[in-house]
């Protein structure tokens, strides 16, 4: 429990400002808006194994700064004047993270490693000052965490030195040290580690801003399929993808946000160790989605560029991957906050896995279309399966 005194940079927990998303937590979501956009262009430019390797690497480590702060601002409080600076100061360093993504893997590595390092220790040695004296058992969560950040550095720093495949192995060990550390509660010889109960977190708060993050992703799925529809000749043909990306868009913030953000807000309020569940549903259970949306607007791009092409089982796996993704991060999150796997979801999930036998056979265009198809008939099922159901509060 935080003591009253004057380096109290805490937000008051059980009261409705307590979990207020503030201005500026919306700020910063600014520079993660520019992070995805160079994630998907990353993706598209080089669509390659290799390309694709990379690009969900940075998927990860972007994903990992923002909801280590998204926790972080959970705590503390925005509105004070020292947090307010801390987040001023990640955002430069979230722009210098976001402008290195395209050469991250050539001649911007250690650019792209010093940002991603500064931020995450960085915050987190700010985060274990501010519970000093004010919260003993998170000071000792921080301490942890820095420990287990500070390890993966290493890993960061050395793979910012090294070229092509080194620089690859190194940054995944150093990713695989940091997502690890959640699930092991991070925990450090002679400090222990943390337990679910000693994260008291706001569930209303980490669930606005996951949500948050959903839209940004869905809008770079939006400026997509605008920019490029501006950029080409009005056909018959183009008019079809565009509505197809539109619809596709649609039907995926319907899914999380008609059922799946309601319910995990409803739950994770009232649930015994929210911690616990936050980690499960939003640190974790979010990537698939957040991937999934990425890898639409890619997807997008491509039923533009080569509507005719067949027999392109890359391009294939884009146009069903994305909404394949989609399908799996939401039965982990819905799964999570529920107790139980949606049916509809599943059967979505199966559908995208027949559809990929017939992939080769099927011009792009068409198989956007069916994917995007999926997806309506899963939303359809759903709201015919929930709609009246007292335990599924809506969203206006």
């Amino acid at each position: 429990m935080a003591k009253a005194n004057g380096k109290n940079w805490l937000r008051a927990k059980g009261s409705a400002a307590g979990s207020k998303v503030t201005f500026l937590e919306l700020f910063f979501d600014l520079v993660f808006v520019f992070s995805i956009s160079q994630l998907s262009h990353a993706l598209a430019a080089h669509y390659t194994p290799l390309g694709a390797a990379e690009a969900a690497l940075m998927t990860f480590a972007v994903w990992w700064v923002w909801i280590f702060t998204a926790w972080v601002t959970n705590w503390l409080d925005p509105d004070k004047m020292p947090v307010r600076g801390m987040l001023v100061v990640l955002m430069m360093l979230g722009l210098v993270l976001s402008a290195s993504i395209p050469e991250a893997f050539g001649d911007k590595g250690l650019l792209f490693a010093g940002a991603y390092v500064a931020m995450q220790v960085g915050r987190s040695l700010f985060t274990t000052y501010a519970m000093t004296r004010v919260d003993r058992a998170n000071t000792l969560n921080f301490i942890r965490i820095t420990a287990w950040l500070v390890a993966a550095a290493v890993f960061w720093i050395a793979g910012g030195l090294l070229e092509h495949e080194a620089r690859l192995i190194a940054w995944v060990i150093a990713l695989a040290i940091e997502y690890i550390g959640p699930a092991a509660g991070f925990a450090v010889p002679r400090l222990g580690r943390s337990r679910p109960s000693d994260w008291d977190v706001s569930g209303a708060h980490m669930a606005e801003r996951c949500a948050l993050f959903v839209i940004i992703c869905l809008g770079e799925a939006i400026l997509v399929s605008g920019r490029t529809f501006s950029e080409l000749p009005v056909s018959g043909l183009t008019s079809i993808v565009f509505v197809t990306g539109f619809i596709g868009t649609v039907a995926m913030w319907w899914l999380y946000f008609r059922f799946g953000h309601g319910r995990a807000a409803h739950r994770i309020e009232h649930e015994a160790t929210p911690g616990a569940l936050a980690r499960q549903a939003f640190t974790y259970g979010h990537i698939p989605i957040l991937a999934g949306i990425i890898v639409h607007a890619v997807a997008v791009e491509f039923m533009f560029s080569h509507p005719h092409e067949t027999g392109d089982l890359g391009i294939a796996a884009a146009v069903l991957g994305g909404s394949g993704l989609f399908l799996i991060g939401n039965l982990w999150f819905k799964g999570a906050t529920s107790g139980r796997m949606p049916l509809s979801h599943l059967a979505g999930l199966v559908i995208v896995i027949l559809l990929a036998f017939v992939a080769p056979f099927i011009e792009i265009y068409l198989l956007g279309i069916l994917a995007t198809l999926v997806l309506i008939i899963v939303a359809a099922w759903e709201y015919r399966s929930l709609t009246g159901t007292a335990a599924a509060p809506t969203i206006h």
